[in-house]
């Protein structure tokens, strides 16, 4: 998860610096099309797979909900600070809290909520609605973190189902799909300069959708999501460094209430799980 982080960070500066030579649409599906290219070594294993009809039929909805996100996400970077496209989609395991209640039937305790209400709060200080104007871009990265929730959700259901290698290569597949009609509708002829760039941003989504499914293969959420709060301080830093953006407080504020609330949530996961496989003392003298 730390490698997941400093790719994604990594993507996040690439894109910024392409900023809007480019449509989003355009930009999302170049990404994911030049990053075929790292298909190639995984095509043995996809054949070999052998998935089953439900396990396709997951993958394409796992590439529908996170063909949107990519739209948006790209949208949102062109509009908004780095700063603050990483703190509001902090808010996307709070949605995937959210929707495990909902879709997988999660028992929402009143800590739990309280966490969540906490985390909205965050999302209410970095937004001020009322006090700042909000542009498209702080509504496209509130669409996005929905999307990317789901698009988790899906991931941590396969993770059991298939392996990283698969999973990487299916959303590979299906979001290039996806976007392709979308970026014909805006299409510009890219310079070889952008398709450069494009090309780096889609080395390290790939590097980094493949770490992230590595750790959700191998530990809970509750251990691999605390570790993503580090982007908030590289985003920041690489956004007051590189592209002279503003340091906002409140969007650090903001951000920093979100993480604690997701990390609570996190603890509070592991907690109980402990609880349900270590013994009571009785039982374990009894063993």
């Amino acid at each position: 998860m730390l490698v997941t982080g400093l790719c994604f960070v990594g993507v996040t500066a690439v894109v910024k610096h392409v900023g809007t030579g480019v449509p989003a649409a355009q930009a999302a599906f170049l990404r994911y099309a030049l990053g075929l290219v790292f298909l190639v070594p995984m095509i043995r294993p996809l054949v070999r797979a052998r998935l089953s009809r439900r396990a396709i039929g997951l993958f394409t909805l796992r590439g529908a909900v996170h063909t949107v996100g990519v739209i948006l996400w790209f949208y949102a970077m062109t509009r908004i600070t780095i700063a603050e496209v990483t703190a509001m989609n902090y808010m996307a395991p709070i949605y995937v809290t959210l929707g495990a209640a909902f879709f997988l039937g999660e028992r929402l305790a009143a800590r739990r909520l309280l966490a969540i209400a906490a985390a909205l709060v965050g999302a209410l200080v970095i937004l001020r609605p009322g006090v700042r104007e909000l542009n498209a871009g702080h509504l496209a990265m509130i669409a996005t973190a929905f999307s990317f929730a789901g698009s988790y959700l899906f991931a941590k259901r396969m993770a059991t189902e298939a392996s990283a290698t698969v999973i990487v290569a299916m959303l590979s597949l299906t979001v290039t799909v996806g976007l392709a009609p979308f970026a014909l509708v805006v299409w510009v002829s890219p310079t070889l300069e952008q398709l450069a760039w494009l090309f780096l941003v889609a080395a390290f989504a790939t590097a980094g959708h493949y770490s992230m499914s590595r750790a959700f293969a191998v530990a809970p959420v509750s251990v691999t999501q605390p570790v993503t709060f580090l982007q908030l301080v590289w985003s920041v830093t690489l956004g007051a460094l590189v592209f002279g953006e503003p340091v906002d407080g409140w969007v650090v504020l903001g951000g920093v209430v979100i993480m604690a609330a997701v990390g609570f949530i996190a603890w509070r996961e592991a907690v109980i799980k402990r609880r349900q496989v270590t013994p009571a003392m009785g039982e374990a003298a009894r063993v």
